[in-house]
């Protein structure tokens, strides 16, 4: 049935509307936030230096070891960056946690990071009760978190496992694979691959290009694939310049030669960098209001009305769960060694 003249000029109105705010969102410009997590040494604030393409933070001195040593607790750091993307302006907050991982029980550092994301999500529930709201309040929830993987070339550890599980339900985590250029070529590719087969093996949720292939387009369908292939993203970060046939790069010097940042080739940075402040940025936002905030709200709500009593699985229950199932796993691919050994002879 061909549409009506009426029906016409609806569709018309919503695609002005539409335009409308999109230029308006344009000119007042968008707000990111990413939290960084990971072990101290891994170039997370060479990362961040390099994500923003400006000194955000200033390398740590770890040669003292006195003063490494104080660094037992998370020290969550927000701190915004003013900068244009692709022509539209972004204010990106990036939120640092140095201390992560220097303890033997990192349960209090597991309890910082989850009770700053929901803090932030309590002040949006806390506004969203008001009878006068504040036109103009400040959006600080965390859009996505990047868990740096230590470059170990084996698996992920326990520590890896119980964060990044603890975390899935409350934020976008996207695993990252640190100092990627510590490894060879097939020595990465094994590595993702093993790392992708753990995340399988014990349910981790993490955030993982998702698509409706009826609603998608088949160009989105493709990219996030492409993507989800890429995962864990294997980064190498630099602030270092130097001139290579005629052109300044970022990139980090060897004696065999150089390891270009932005070489989609030499390091998934550039990928990453495109994912984070430009191709899925809508679609991180989406679904922490969507689906992360809109489950928290619903389990804190519920908790207050007294409809449900179910408290959280107790942490040491957890961690023995999880030390459990991570020794049969590790059981496992000592067997599966065995037998490649045994068949190389």
């Amino acid at each position: 049935m061909p549409p009506t003249s009426r029906s016409m000029e609806g569709i018309a109105r919503t695609a002005v509307l539409a335009t409308t705010i999109r230029r308006k969102n344009i000119k007042k410009g968008l707000t990111f936030t990413v939290m960084i997590v990971g072990a101290s040494g891994l170039g997370k604030s060479t990362f961040i230096n390099t994500l923003c393409e400006s000194p955000v933070f200033a390398k740590k001195d770890y040669g003292n070891a006195e003063k490494a040593a104080l660094e037992k607790t998370v020290s969550i750091t927000p701190v915004t960056v003013d900068m244009e993307e692709d022509g539209i302006k972004l204010s990106l907050t990036i939120v640092d946690t140095p201390g992560f991982g220097d303890n033997i029980n990192n349960e209090g550092n597991f309890q910082e990071i989850v009770g700053y994301i929901e803090r932030q999500y309590d002040d949006i529930l806390a506004e969203e009760s008001r009878i006068k709201r504040k036109p103009k309040l400040q959006d600080n929830r965390v859009h996505a978190l990047l868990y740096f993987i230590t470059p170990t070339g084996h698996s992920l550890r326990e520590l890896d496992i119980e964060f990044m599980r603890r975390l899935g339900p409350r934020v976008n985590v996207i695993p990252v694979i640190a100092k990627a250029d510590s490894m060879s070529v097939p020595e990465l590719a094994a590595f993702k691959k093993r790392i992708m087969e753990d995340i399988a093996y014990y349910k981790i949720p993490i955030y993982n290009f998702p698509y409706d292939e009826e609603e998608d387009d088949d160009e989105t369908v493709e990219e996030n694939n492409e993507l989800r292939a890429l995962l864990p993203f294997a980064v190498v970060g630099s602030e270092e310049e130097v001139s290579v046939n005629g052109r300044r790069v970022r990139c980090r010097q060897y004696p065999w030669g150089i390891v270009d940042v932005d070489n989609s080739k030499h390091s998934d940075f550039s990928k990453l960098r495109y994912v984070l402040l430009s191709s899925h940025l809508q679609d991180l936002k989406e679904i922490t209001h969507d689906f992360l905030y809109e489950q928290y709200r619903t389990e804190k709500l519920s908790k207050e009305g007294g409809e449900i009593d179910d408290d959280e699985e107790d942490d040491e229950d957890r961690e023995e769960a999880i030390r459990a199932q991570y020794a049969r796993r590790q059981q496992e691919a000592a067997a599966v060694d065995a037998s490649r050994g045994s068949l190389d002879q």
